[in-house]
């Protein structure tokens, strides 16, 4: 990872992806919503949300969706709202090798966010990792301090186009029926059935 995150939590990156994808995944990679539009594929995308992305650029960069985006973690809200489709998605391990690939950047929340920051992973120590790897989002009686905290959880990396297939080392999925999917869909690396990232245990909203 050449120390280019200081914080110990940060061991892994994740993409929040449909099982039905995983044949395309495991030959092209992850890809950006501009090139994926080129496949058959299935979107967890909000479109909404995908609206406001379609409009952003990164400052000196791509455009959004020019970018693979992936996670630091996916027990976030973009997670929760696909909870009724749990058992139809996997969330994709991926190397915090991919932090080296040239033009690669991290936000500070979700990147379609009006007071999103663009960084150089060298330049992480901004983000709060307390407010990302926290279990629950939600501050009673503090509904500004909750929605700074809902975006922050969804802070991401950006991959100029593609992540390649060898930054992936494996999958979390909600139970045992989502893995035997996931392999049938062509997945070989481990697949680890993860109750807590899906919301079983601990949860938040």
């Amino acid at each position: 990872m050449g120390g280019l995150i200081v914080d110990p939590r940060v061991t892994e990156l994740h993409c929040i992806m449909p099982i039905t994808n995983i044949g395309s995944v495991m030959t092209h990679g992850i890809l950006s919503y501009e090139r994926a539009a080129r496949l058959a594929h299935r979107s967890v995308a909000l479109q909404p949300v995908q609206e406001r992305r379609d409009q952003k650029q990164v400052p000196g960069g791509l455009k959004l969706h020019q970018y693979a985006n992936l996670y630091f973690h996916a027990r976030n809200p973009m997670l929760f709202r696909r909870l009724s489709e749990a058992a139809d998605l996997c969330v994709l391990q991926v190397s915090t090798d991919v932090l080296e690939t040239s033009g690669t950047v991290i936000t500070d929340r979700n990147a379609a966010a009006d007071y999103v920051r663009f960084l150089a992973p060298s330049q992480a120590s901004v983000l709060n990792f307390d407010d990302i790897y926290a279990m629950d989002w939600r501050h009673q009686n503090n509904p500004s301090r909750y929605y700074q905290h809902r975006s922050r959880k969804c802070a991401e990396v950006l991959v100029p186009h593609e992540v390649k297939t060898q930054f992936l080392s494996g999958a979390y999925v909600i139970d045992d029926a989502a893995a035997t999917r996931l392999r049938a869909a062509g997945f070989h690396l481990q697949a680890v059935v993860n109750t807590v990232l899906f919301f079983r245990q601990a949860s938040g909203a």
